[in-house]
């Protein structure tokens, strides 16, 4: 019986660090894209501004799943399934929830966000639970990290006949993202900072969905 009470004690303990904002549950956002042809310039900028330049970058390759659920809300809720394709990396499925935009004047998106470490079976929970599987599509690029600040360049895929990808278009996502706590502002300061040093290789700015 001791189990029930372990998971409530840590669900009170979680919701007490989020409410001090120990929890960096706040997701600081900023994206661009650039032509394939371009790509090779951007890396070469990125592995000059970002940290480890010895190591350089690391690399993924990674199946999205984009669940969605109507609950009591207009709007359904979104659900984020991914999982290396990588057979050399060992790590865990990922569940990942982000919420609306905040509005402000921020200089970058702002948004909730939660990342959950999870195990294989989580798309057969989701479908048990009445989740709705939107698409799918598979990631392959490249991670930079500037201190907390961190750089993704996806090349998005949708799955072809047999193993074949197919690239959806023929740019490179670039997003530049921080997880921090609510109130973080100077965080998106920074990244406006950052962002402007890749310029003109790619503008990287707020995603307006009014513009959508």
């Amino acid at each position: 019986m001791a189990a029930p009470n372990q998971a409530q004690q840590g669900m009170e303990a979680l919701t007490t660090a989020m409410k001090a904002n120990i929890v960096p549950d706040q997701e600081y956002l900023l994206q661009g894209s650039v032509l394939d042809t371009h790509l090779e310039v951007l890396n070469h900028r990125l592995k000059g501004l970002c940290d480890n330049v010895d190591v350089g970058h690391h690399t993924f390759h990674e199946k999205e799943m984009v669940f969605s659920i109507r609950g009591n809300s207009t709007m359904p809720l979104a659900l984020r399934v991914r999982h290396s394709l990588d057979a050399s990396i060992n790590v865990p499925w990922q569940l990942r929830y982000v919420g609306q935009p905040e509005t402000g004047n921020r200089p970058t998106v702002v948004r909730s966000c939660f990342d959950i470490a999870c195990s294989s079976n989580i798309v057969e929970f989701l479908t048990e639970l009445g989740c709705r599987l939107e698409f799918e599509q598979v990631c392959k690029g490249f991670i930079y990290r500037k201190g907390r600040i961190k750089v993704t360049v996806t090349k998005i895929f949708k799955q072809g006949t047999g193993d074949t990808l197919d690239p959806i278009t023929n740019s490179h996502l670039v997003e530049m993202s921080v997880l921090a706590t609510s109130g973080s502002d100077k965080v998106a300061e920074d990244m406006k900072v950052f962002a402007d040093q890749l310029q003109p290789l790619v503008n990287l700015d707020k995603y307006d969905m009014r513009r959508s």
